[in-house]
């Protein structure tokens, strides 16, 4: 494994699940390369593909937060929790999505043995659920989400590993961005 040396974070609270949903269809034109305002069936760029870690208790929203960044980038049909099966692949155009899911490993081996090393790669769009079961076998990612319980909501701590990675958290952390929270203050307030 590289060097796991944080480049930048973000700290988020996500009072709901529609925030998550939110945070996550911010994320996805990111990922897949795709300006805001393009079609949702617009191809993805030459820069789509990367790898996000999704960290966080059992129901904190990494499984939430994963199928609304598929949707959000064009996956159409049903997405399924990699739980059991532990890969779920997906292609749109020339980039292919991989979710992955090690809640289940009781060895840190189990990703290479599983075949999975292969997969990891940066012109894909790898999500992977509980990578701390691999105990640092895996390379680093571009995007560390750890998911936390705060009250009835969560808070989102968001760690750049790469330079891809810290691009994402500058596009999120721009004015222009819209904020992971849906609430918006009443007409004529602030």
């Amino acid at each position: 494994m590289t060097d796991m040396t944080a480049l930048a974070t973000l700290s988020l609270d996500l009072p709901d699940e529609i925030a998550t949903q939110t945070l996550a269809h911010q994320l996805a034109p990111l990922a897949i390369d795709r300006p805001r305002d393009a079609p949702a069936d617009a191809p993805p760029g030459p820069a789509a593909g990367g790898r996000i870690h999704l960290r966080g208790d059992l129901g904190a929203g990494k499984t939430t937060l994963v199928r609304a960044l598929l949707r959000a980038a064009g996956i159409t049909g049903r997405i399924k929790s990699p739980s059991y099966a532990l890969l779920e692949s997906y292609k749109i155009s020339n980039l292919y999505f991989y979710h992955l899911d090690f809640y289940r490993f009781s060895d840190p081996r189990e990703w290479l043995d599983a075949g999975l090393r292969d997969i990891v790669r940066h012109d894909a769009l790898v999500l992977i659920e509980w990578p701390e079961r691999a105990q640092g076998l895996l390379p680093p990612p571009d995007l560390d989400v750890e998911l936390v319980y705060a009250g009835e909501g969560r808070r989102a701590q968001l760690t750049a590993f790469s330079a891809r990675g810290q691009a994402w958290l500058t596009a999120l952390n721009t004015p222009d961005a819209a904020s992971p929270s849906p609430r918006k203050p009443p007409p004529g307030g602030a």
